[in-house]
């Protein structure tokens, strides 16, 4: 039988890191086992601890479940030994400064070899080692603007960001898979592996679809293209409520909407409409034709319509009604555990499951909370 819960029980990982890419790496190596120490510096810790104000901000609880949490002034020799003891004892190493920073900290990669010749070391930066931008700051804006991402949802008559952090997030989540696969590089051949990881190639590689089309058809892809192809779209009906919908490529689901809204003798039968290539080419037409009939109902009308006829849509939640979701509820995508200071703490699983089982949350950790900390697992609540 294989072991029930999913586990990296055997990894000890270092963590220095602020902000989102690297702590959310570490948390996600954490939410599967591994036991991480997060090294803050004493002068506040982790930026986002204090977003809010206060030293444990939800900006912080969102990316540093499951780690205890270290205060070490890495530019003295004091941190850097202590540092240096941890790294000496650990499988993986993550950070996310800019580069050259952790050598001119003395961490190079010599001391890191002599200090671990096991070591998997993972370096997170915003543009890559070297190159014209390389040493500039960078923050999930600047990732979305210059990989294309933010010129796919932007009206450039009002200008504005829009939506949840997402070069971050793709760059935390790449790294996280890079690491795994370098644990098990180390595995097979009993050396250290270095993964290197920015966050401008990360956001690129999150949105592929828009580079096939430039590269192989010459198009311009544009904030209306991958709905269009994809059949995306979200109405408002006749109670002010929203709804969604994603017809994607199979006939069927167009068939089945054309049944659920009635619409088979006036949209469907709009030469504009007929076949699947006419519908993108005219998909604004479409979309402004479809909302007027979703207007005539109200949402819990289409729900009902929709679920019969197939169709795959969803209610457009709030994040309230996210959490109050009956499916969400039965998946037990969020679960609460208390913090012996800071009390109680809602979290979201890691979704993946293995051998049927979910890794626990535990709180985020205060602050220096463990100021003698070695690598030893904490336990949570699930």
């Amino acid at each position: 039988m294989p072991n029930a819960a999913p586990t990296l029980g055997d990894i000890k990982v270092v963590e220095i890191g602020t902000m989102v890419t690297a702590p959310l790496a570490a948390m996600l190596l954490a939410q599967l086992g591994a036991d991480v120490i997060k090294i803050e510096n004493p002068a506040g810790g982790d930026p986002f601890r204090r977003s809010t104000g206060g030293t444990y901000s939800p900006n912080f609880i969102a990316y540093n479940q499951n780690k205890r949490s270290l205060q070490l002034d890495l530019a003295t020799p004091g941190g850097k030994a202590r540092a240096l003891e941890l790294i000496a004892e650990a499988d993986v190493l993550i950070e996310n400064f800019r580069p050259g920073v952790m050598d001119r900290l003395g961490f190079t990669a010599d001391v890191l070899a002599k200090t671990n010749p096991r070591l998997v070391y993972c370096s997170i930066t915003g543009f890559g080692a070297d190159g014209p931008y390389s040493a500039r700051p960078a923050y999930d804006t600047v990732g979305i603007a210059l990989s294309g991402i933010l010129h796919m949802y932007l009206d450039r008559a009002r200008p504005q960001v829009y939506g949840p952090t997402l070069a971050d997030n793709a760059t935390g989540l790449y790294a996280f898979g890079g690491i795994l696969a370098a644990l098990h590089a180390r595995q097979a051949t009993g050396k250290s592996q270095r993964v290197e990881i920015n966050m401008l190639d990360s956001a690129i590689a999150f949105v592929p679809d828009a580079f096939a089309y430039a590269t192989q058809l010459g198009q311009s892809y544009g904030p209306l293209s991958r709905v269009a192809s994809s059949q995306g779209f979200v109405w408002t009906c006749a109670d002010g409520q929203a709804i969604a919908v994603h017809l994607s490529v199979p006939e069927k689901f167009w068939l089945a909407l054309v049944a659920a809204m009635n619409i088979g003798d006036t949209i469907a039968a709009d030469p504009r409409f007929r076949t699947p290539g006419d519908r993108i080419r005219n998909y604004e037409p479409l979309a402004a034709a479809l909302s007027e009939v979703a207007k005539t109902q109200p949402r819990d009308h289409w729900i009902a319509a929709f679920a019969k006829n197939d169709i795959p849509f969803a209610p457009v939640h709030s994040i309230a009604e996210v959490i109050a979701d009956p499916q969400v509820v039965h998946l037990g995508t969020f679960a609460e555990s208390q913090h012996p200071a800071e009390g109680r703490v809602v979290g979201i699983r890691n979704p993946l499951r293995i051998n049927g089982e979910r890794a626990p949350v535990v709180a985020p950790p205060s602050l220096g909370e463990h100021a003698t900390a070695r690598f030893v697992r904490p336990q949570g609540e699930s």
